[in-house]
């Protein structure tokens, strides 16, 4: 049992950090401002960024609006599919185990709204891009993090096998060399 815990602790850790912060925000912005109302502390930061809260029943970004129900039922087998399948994952992967405990944590996070609401609380605006809020940066963070440690492992792969196939032509070649002194 501890050897269980033990697996779990690093992806406990992670998703409660990002689970807490993202509730949190999104408690603060329900509570503080009513739907598509805009606040900004700095009149001259407001064309860049600004907290506006928004109600989205898609997903990440505002994708595929209307399709709550469908991605309920995703977002769940994708969670029970990380916990699954995250003590197989070496501890040496770092990236990877990173990676999934961040995207567990964004979509646990904006799984309690969709459960409890029927939509996910988003607030982050920058520019001209989607509304956003805590779990969906941490989805997007995940995913790229995943994708770094997958190019840093192809690299790592690549110069080992470069040198292991220098290491080949540099070794003399062996001819046969049998004895054929006795005969």
């Amino acid at each position: 049992m501890k050897n269980i815990a033990k697996k779990y602790l690093f992806l406990g850790v992670i998703v409660a950090v990002i689970v807490v912060l993202d509730q949190v925000t999104k408690n603060m912005v329900r509570n503080n401002l009513a739907v598509a109302e805009t606040w900004m502390p700095w009149k001259w930061l407001e064309p860049f960024a600004r907290i506006v809260h928004w109600h989205n029943d898609g997903v990440v970004f505002g994708l595929f609006q209307g399709m709550g129900e469908i991605f309920t039922i995703l977002i769940t087998v994708v969670i029970v599919a990380i916990i699954f399948f995250y003590p197989r994952i070496p501890e040496a992967d770092v990236p990877l185990r990173v990676a999934l405990a961040m995207q567990a944590g964004g979509a646990i996070g904006n799984l309690i709204d969709r459960i409890t609401q029927g939509y996910v609380t988003d607030f982050v605006s920058l520019g001209n891009f989607p509304v956003f809020n805590v779990a969906d940066a941490s989805i997007t963070l995940g995913v790229a993090v995943l994708l770094i440690g997958l190019y840093i492992d192809e690299r790592k792969t690549q110069k080992k096998e470069k040198v292991m196939a220098d290491a080949k032509q540099k070794l003399p070649a062996q001819e046969d060399q049998t004895d054929t002194s006795n005969e």
